[in-house]
């Protein structure tokens, strides 16, 4: 059967392109009806479950532009318009309830003749970030103007091909959601198992154990009240090296820095580089299976520094070399004998999400650091006996381990989906060609 040929159009004939109805600052509340800005989006298009927002407005607010001008439904496409995050779309999903900011978004919405999922991979594959380059004007704060997005040529298949595309790549994207959401769950599960065990002391055989008065309040009998620099075999900043090999820095090895922390925890390491350092530095700086490696500098508003990603051997395996932590971050290598290593990550994960961390930063010009020397003599764990330890180490590894083996899958989805996207999305190879491939593999 001949396919009907590709054809070119605007944007502004197959779709609405718009934006909200104003919103001003008086008109946010504490809680209602979440208002999204190019944040929030951001947070959707990189696959975030849980997207935080400190703005609302009112339920009878939003209905009432609702009701009169529309609001973001199910199929329509979302497109950070602003800023760092510029060129970032993102597709409504069944269920969400939100109104946006306008300037920061635009509105892509009542598709005739072009599938908003097409669109949205067609924004992702190089030819549309080409035509997306043409829309933006500006340089210290770029930005896309409506009317620039409007005149945008995109090359279409027929609408059936256009589903089929998109459905294909959103297979891809549907399991990396669900990898993402298991991750998650099993993030919680470590979370949950630490605090029932080391901060309610609700560990098995808790009944029979008595309690005794410490520094952080009641803890059980026979558990050691300890700082967690006693905790440590072995620590030391990181280092950076240069991107350039010379006579000094012979020695190559990857660098996992702060901005890296998220995706080394999951095993994805793509955005380490590869950096040349010297062979002194390189010797005692080495990375090893179970080490933490810990931010001390840097942070952002509402991020502060203290995060820490466990290097597990599957991580450290896929680095095929060496690997440092940045000048930024520390290695700390828990005593085994003293603490388990699950147990040690866990408080420290802990301590971040509750904001007990945060006591530990301090602001220096414009750059927020951590009193590393003071968080060791200052911060106290409670250790349990051995066999607790041991128990600990054993339900809680399982789920640090396939956080990675999922967190790799994700990566190995993604990459094969953006090798695909631009093939697809330009028609220089056809999906029947995969559809009759993926058939004859299943036969």
């Amino acid at each position: 059967m001949t396919m009907a040929p590709w054809t070119t159009t605007r944007i502004n004939q197959v779709c609405e392109v718009t934006s909200s109805k104003r919103i001003f600052a008086a008109d946010y509340v504490s809680e209602g009806v979440p208002f999204y800005r190019a944040k929030e989006i951001g947070e959707r298009h990189r696959g975030n479950i849980n997207v935080s927002t400190e703005l609302f407005i009112t339920r009878a607010k939003f209905e009432a532009i609702r009701s009169k001008f529309g609001a973001p439904k199910a199929g329509d496409l979302l497109l950070t318009s602003i800023g760092a995050l510029l060129g970032l779309p993102y597709v409504v999903k069944h269920g969400e309830e939100f109104y946006f900011k306008d300037g920061n978004l635009t509105w892509f919405r009542n598709f005739d003749g072009i599938e908003s999922r097409f669109l949205y991979y067609w924004m992702l594959s190089p030819v549309g970030k080409g035509e997306l380059e043409k829309s933006k004007i500006g340089s210290a704060q770029p930005a896309f103007t409506i009317n620039l997005l409007k005149q945008m040529e995109i090359k279409l298949p027929a609408l059936a091909v256009q589903r089929r595309i998109a459905g294909m790549l959103l297979a891809y994207d549907d399991l990396i959601e669900k990898n993402t959401r298991r991750i998650a769950i099993l993030e919680q599960m470590a979370q949950m198992l630490y605090r029932e065990w080391f901060v309610n002391f609700h560990f098995p055989g808790h009944e029979r154990v008595k309690m005794m008065e410490s520094a952080i309040g009641p803890i059980p009998e026979e558990w050691q009240f300890t700082n967690i620099g006693e905790l440590l075999m072995f620590h030391i900043g990181g280092g950076w090296g240069e991107d350039i090999a010379s006579g000094q820095l012979p020695c190559e090895a990857h660098v996992i820095r702060g901005t890296d922390i998220p995706d080394v925890r999951t095993g994805t390491v793509d955005g380490c580089p590869l950096r040349f350092h010297k062979e002194s530095n390189l010797a005692s700086r080495k990375l090893k299976a179970w080490d933490i490696v810990f931010e001390v500098s840097g942070g952002s508003k509402g991020q502060p520094v203290g995060r820490a990603a466990l290097v597990h051997p599957a991580v450290l395996s896929v680095f095929e070399g060496d690997v440092i932590c940045a000048s930024f971050c520390k290695l700390l290598r828990p005593d085994s004998s003293k603490i388990g290593v699950m147990h040690f990550y866990q408080y420290l994960l802990e301590a971040y999400s509750n904001g007990q961390i945060e006591k530990y930063q301090v602001q220096s010009t414009g750059i927020t650091n951590f009193k590393f020397g003071v968080f060791l003599e200052d911060a106290k764990i409670a250790v349990p006996p051995p066999v607790i330890q041991a128990g600990f180490e054993r339900l809680c590894q399982p789920l640090i381990d396939c956080i990675v083996v999922l967190g790799r899958k994700n990566n190995i989805l993604r990459k094969t989906r953006d090798l695909l996207l631009p093939k697809l999305i330009t028609g220089e190879v056809k999906v029947e060609q995969l559809e009759s491939e993926a058939i004859a593999q299943n036969a």
